[in-house]
């Protein structure tokens, strides 16, 4: 396959991803092989830019840095709605407008993020904004087009404004704080606000990395398209957006609000936040003699759901300590149920936050989950406030007792001793942790017994404990067989990619995808420990903290011993260039179904990959095989079903024992 053939393939198969994985919610490749894919065309791109196309899924991947936002001023302004909070309130509505007129109406769940305006000229993407002050918004097209659901070019060659909401799923949220928490920094309050401060990074690598989706759902100055709301839905879907699909066209209010009452019930399943239903006239031709306000119009209004708030007593304020010594109050509750679990603690962000909350110990608060996910205390109770006393941040480190300083830069506080037992703990986990080096049963419990009995307090140790085996079976719950598997799980870590070791050693900032972009230009750790600033930040994703992160790691001297003791136990300090050989799995789908003895899921999933196959996540007529472990359900069923070939782990094992 020549070059073009071949980038042209790499831009086919990630694009039709993209629309599965994002549009239609149906995953047809691994985020491994996509993440290949796209770095091929990357490289393919670069090499060949004769080929360019400014069409291709690679421009979505970021790249580009703005000092600041230009504005935008809106030709038709982005104005809000009204709100209505109960059956009362929408009755009063609809009365209103059918005193003029008869009318239907389409009911769409509200996305809980921030809206934007999209502009396409003869079906390109031209630009994007914020809504700003409604008259006037920032320019973010940059950001935007690295939304993998955004398409750069529609179906038909149109010139149009649409707009829609960009948010944050869940998912993504998750993902984000998981990765903020081993950078060290502080976590995002909530999606929302998560989505609203990415889509304003002046870096749209950054953007690109936090997986931000979007749904569209008017289009400006609608009457030349179409003469319905039901027909813009369906309009747009044509063009390309994507569109919420969970939307209603109703001909009575007793209708809509039996829709609103199952919207409601809806949204505590979706892996998004809504924070109400939008409610609008469906027909186009009537907005305008149903008329407008100075803010909002009359033809459309915002049902807003009732938010799922829970009081208790705040008992106490606890603090934690991560592996980075980042300080974390945390609010111990009188357990209280909410969004459908029992909440006992909840986070209180940073000392600045608990002093404009005014939080206190003894106060009677309110707690809601962020993004139906994580507690927060949201407010206090002020009628039931008695004599509780004022917060005041601790001065030293829960754990060891050193003294804590704030960075100048940041709302947090870190203890500055580097032997703190918080720390060394922290690390210990996240080294073994699944997504480093996948120490099976050297869980956080495990981790911190071992760390307690003295038999591990650095990362050096985790490959000396067998000098300890005689003391570790006398431990409660070590018996022969955890411990045999105990130490099988730490002599198979030393297999381990070396990014993924590099990514376990914990260093600032430094998270998975920044540790394999480092292994896939340095051919050792040695070489990545004497890499310049200015050579570190060539690399994709590493920017001015990463790099001075890196380089203030490997000058500790303590650092430097710890990686000369790892490359005497064994373990894969040099990247190891693997060869694709022509194998019968090249261009194959496997399904991975019940539990795997032999190999973990990501260790089947790399091999699979390394022989040019793809994994997938569910079977259809177009999987190849299906590798099958104990316990296999519905899945094996329907590969039996439709006669495709199962493997068990002795016959996978057999078809790649040459590689």
């Amino acid at each position: 396959m020549d070059a073009l053939s071949r980038i042209k393939y790499l831009r086919e198969q990630i694009e039709a991803a993209n629309l599965a994985y994002h549009t239609e919610d149906q995953p047809i490749m691994t985020d491994h092989q996509y993440d290949m894919y796209l770095r091929e065309l990357v490289s393919l791109e670069s090499e060949y830019p004769q080929y360019d196309d400014p069409f291709s899924p690679s421009k979505k991947i970021g790249g580009d840095v703005l000092s600041s936002f230009s504005k935008v001023t809106h030709e038709v302004p982005m104005m809000s709605l009204s709100n209505v909070f109960n059956k009362e309130e929408l009755e009063k509505f609809h009365e209103r407008i059918i005193e003029k007129t008869e009318v239907t109406y389409v009911s769409e769940l509200k996305i809980d993020g921030l809206a934007v305006s999209l502009l396409y000229i003869d079906g390109v993407f031209t630009r994007a904004a914020t809504r700003g002050n409604g008259t006037v918004g920032e320019d973010v097209t940059s950001n935007v087009k690295t939304i993998k659901s955004l398409p750069l070019k529609l179906t038909k060659p149109v010139t149009i404004e649409v707009r829609g909401e960009i948010f944050m799923p869940h998912k993504s949220f998750i993902a984000a704080n998981t990765e903020r928490e081993k950078e060290g920094l502080p976590a995002f309050a909530n999606p929302r606000n998560a989505a609203s401060g990415t889509i304003r990074q002046l870096d749209s690598k950054v953007v690109s990395k936090r997986n931000l989706d979007m749904f569209i759902y008017t289009i400006v100055n609608q009457d030349a398209y179409v003469s319905t709301q039901l027909e813009a839905l369906k309009y747009l879907e044509t063009l390309g957006f994507k569109v919420n699909l969970h939307y209603q066209h109703t001909q009575t209010i007793e209708v809509l609000w039996q829709t609103i009452e199952a919207f409601d019930h809806l949204r505590k399943t979706l892996p998004y936040d809504t924070d109400g239903v939008v409610i609008k006239v469906n027909e186009s031709s009537k907005h305008d003699y149903i008329g407008y306000t100075a803010k909002y119009p009359k033809w459309a209004t915002a049902y807003k759901f009732q938010a799922e708030i829970a009081q208790t007593r705040l008992k106490d304020i606890t603090f934690q300590v991560g592996r980075t010594g980042m300080i974390t109050p945390v609010a111990e509750l009188e357990p209280v149920f909410v969004s459908g679990t029992t909440v006992s603690r909840a986070t209180l962000h940073n000392e600045d936050y608990i002093l404009m909350k005014d939080i206190r110990i003894g106060d009677i608060v309110n707690i809601h989950k962020a993004g139906e996910i994580i507690p927060e205390v949201i407010d206090v109770d002020m009628t039931s406030r008695k004599d509780q006393v004022p917060f005041e941040m601790i001065t030293e480190c829960p754990v060891c007792h050193s003294r804590i300083e704030r960075v100048d830069s940041e709302a947090d506080y870190y203890c500055v001793n580097p032997d703190c037992e918080a720390k060394t703990v922290g690390k210990l986990i996240h080294f073994s942790s699944r997504v480093a080096m996948d120490i099976d049963t050297l869980g956080e419990k495990v981790v911190e017994l071992l760390y307690s009995k003295g038999y591990m307090t650095s990362i050096q140790d985790i490959y000396l404990l067998k000098e300890h085996e005689a003391e570790i079976k006398t431990l409660p719950g070590f018996g022969d067989k955890k411990v045999s598997k105990l130490f099988d799980a730490i002599e198979a870590s030393k297999n381990q990619s070396v990014d993924k070791l590099l990514f376990g050693l914990g260093i600032k900032h430094v998270g998975a995808k920044v540790a394999k972009n480092l292994m896939n230009v340095y051919p050792s750790i040695e070489a990545l420990s004497k890499a310049s600033k200015e050579e570190l930040l060539d690399i994709y994703d590493v920017g001015e903290e990463i790099a001075e992160s890196i380089i203030r790691f490997f000058g500790d001297s303590q650092n430097q011993k710890l990686i000369e003791a790892l490359n005497q136990f064994g373990l894969n300090t040099e990247a190891k260039i693997k060869t694709i050989k022509t194998h019968e799995f090249n261009q194959k789908t496997f399904v991975l179904t019940g539990k795997l003895e032999t190999y973990s899921r990501d260790q089947a999933t790399e091999i699979i990959e390394s022989l040019g196959g793809k994994v997938s996540s569910s079977v259809s007529k177009n999987t190849d095989y299906v590798l099958a472990g104990s316990d296999a359900g519905s899945k094996l069923k329907k590969a039996q079903q439709l006669g495709i070939t199962v493997l068990d782990e002795k016959a996978f094992k057999g078809m790649t024992h040459d590689t």
